[in-house]
């Protein structure tokens, strides 16, 4: 088995169907545990992740394109697992709300993520998964929001760190069983 650095688009095929099954399950396969809902929610039609595009002002990447409307509007996936493109609830749950990425900026005037930095799911606290909608392989950030401090002069790029140097390392890492904390916390402070 090729390690998550050396997957390429080839590879995409493969990928989402591991995540089909991490998501939805398969025969002998339970779906990824963790805080997440029942079940995935369903896929998206195409004309819904260009509606969430525009209000973005960003195109997704080719490959969360792919997840978004093949595999679910999110509800798995690492960490709390994927933000949705549209607005979810889960009425049993403790939170209803599930975290949607195309409202996430609006809910944090004034100290948010850059727009060009796609949220994918949260990290617990005040940290942020993110990927670039606009560097070269969509690389995977993690950003602290308390990481930064506007009165020293400084933006929220200097709560940034890079996590992956792509969205699909990122993916393969945890596809592959692997954890997506490794590689961001062997870098140096």
């Amino acid at each position: 088995m090729t390690d998550a650095a050396h997957r390429t688009a080839a590879d995409d095929d493969a990928l989402l169907e591991r995540l089909h099954v991490l998501a939805w399950g398969a025969e002998g396969v339970i779906p990824s545990p963790g805080c997440l809902p029942d079940q995935p929610f369903p896929p998206l039609a195409m004309a819904e992740v260009e509606r969430a595009e525009r209000k973005l002002g960003y195109r997704l990447p080719q490959l969360l394109r792919r997840i978004y409307t093949e595999i679910g509007d999110g509800g798995f996936g690492p960490e709390g697992g994927l933000a949705s493109l549209t607005p979810r609830r889960v009425p049993h749950w403790y939170e209803p709300d599930w975290p949607c990425a195309t409202t996430i900026h609006a809910e944090q005037p004034g100290w948010g993520a850059s727009a060009s930095w796609f949220f994918l799911t949260g990290g617990g606290c005040t940290m942020q998964w993110h990927v670039s909608l606009i560097a070269v392989d969509h690389p995977v950030l993690l950003w602290d929001a308390d990481g930064w401090e506007p009165d020293w002069d400084q933006d929220p790029h200097d709560g940034l760190r890079y996590a992956a140097p792509s969205l699909r390392q990122w993916l393969w890492t945890w596809a592959d069983g692997g954890n997506v904390w490794d590689e961001v916390l062997a870098q140096p402070e």
